[in-house]
């Protein structure tokens, strides 16, 4: 992932989580945050500890951003996504990462309208 397409500031994280939308299921909260001059979305992303040690937060980090790269075409530009994984993120797969990274995305109605 591009360097100008990450959320990397902590007070971006906490703009996101003051002002932004959240939504959730079991695996994922999510908080949308939208930018007026910004014409691309942007990711950040954050495993806590508790889920793991640093290889399998990684592996997570990892999945998120290839379901990201795979569904790119379909997310709305011009906000900040914040993504948090939960416990059960540890237990998952790319596969069922990326469907419940999908279902997360309706929830919010992150994907273009068609």
């Amino acid at each position: 992932m591009k360097k100008e397409l990450r959320v990397k500031k902590n007070k971006e994280f906490q703009e996101a989580f003051q002002k932004g939308k959240s939504f959730a299921n079991r695996q994922f909260v999510v908080y949308s945050l939208k930018k007026e001059d910004q014409e691309d979305f942007r990711i950040g992303l954050s495993v806590s500890k508790k889920i793991g040690n640093a290889v399998t937060r990684n592996q997570i980090k990892r999945y998120i951003r290839q379901a990201i790269f795979e569904l790119s075409d379909q997310i709305v530009p011009g906000n900040d996504y914040v993504i948090i994984a939960r416990k059960p993120a540890a237990d998952m797969d790319f596969f069922e990462v990326k469907k419940s990274l999908t279902h997360v995305f309706k929830v919010g109605k992150v994907f273009k309208r068609r």
